[in-house]
């Protein structure tokens, strides 16, 4: 029997792996969703497709989430399990969604030429870097979830994604060991 931790009646885990944006989120979620199966949600791609948002910012140019509404879409989907979602933000949902939340995080240098290759400039490339070096990503995890399942991860090389995905597979695969 598949062990079902934090009382969630999941027979697979939920990941959330958040980060600036240019850490990594994307590249590591699609990884360890080719490596373990489970079923990657890009927030970022959902918004779009499904229109759950209020709109375009054309200062940071994005859409403005509709945190509600996303909430709503992944509803279903969260409560029965095996999700890695993929977002920026961490703060809007549910904690009882996730069994672990990733930070990656990334060398400033690093990030800044991600960034710039993205495109990113002037306010938006100033606030991702400024976000990285204060660790906002982070503060907003700790106070949102629970502190024994809020990890970092260094995601400056393709070495270190292929270590995390390793790692998180390991989990993953703890996770459905008969307790």
């Amino acid at each position: 029997m598949a062990r079902t931790d934090n009382n969630s009646g999941r027979k697979k885990p939920n990941i959330l792996i958040t980060g600036t944006p240019g850490t990594g989120k994307t590249t590591m979620a699609s990884a360890l969703s080719e490596a373990t199966q489970l079923r990657h949600i890009n927030i970022g791609d959902l918004v779009k497709e499904k229109n759950l948002h209020d709109g375009w910012d054309e200062k940071f140019e994005c859409y403005i989430l509709n945190e509600d509404l996303v909430c709503d879409e992944l509803e279903d989907l969260m409560e029965e399990g095996g999700n890695i979602v993929d977002y920026h933000g961490c703060d809007f949902f549910p904690e009882r969604w996730f069994d672990r939340v990733v930070v990656l995080q990334t060398e400033n240098s690093v990030l800044y030429d991600r960034l710039t290759r993205r495109g990113y400039s002037g306010t938006k490339l100033t606030n991702n870097i400024e976000c990285e070096i204060f660790q906002v990503l982070l503060e907003e995890a700790k106070e949102s979830y629970p502190e024994e399942i809020v990890f970092t991860m260094r995601s400056d090389t393709i070495e270190d994604v292929n270590n995390n995905v390793s790692s998180l597979s390991d989990w993953i695969r703890s996770w459905n060991t008969a307790a």
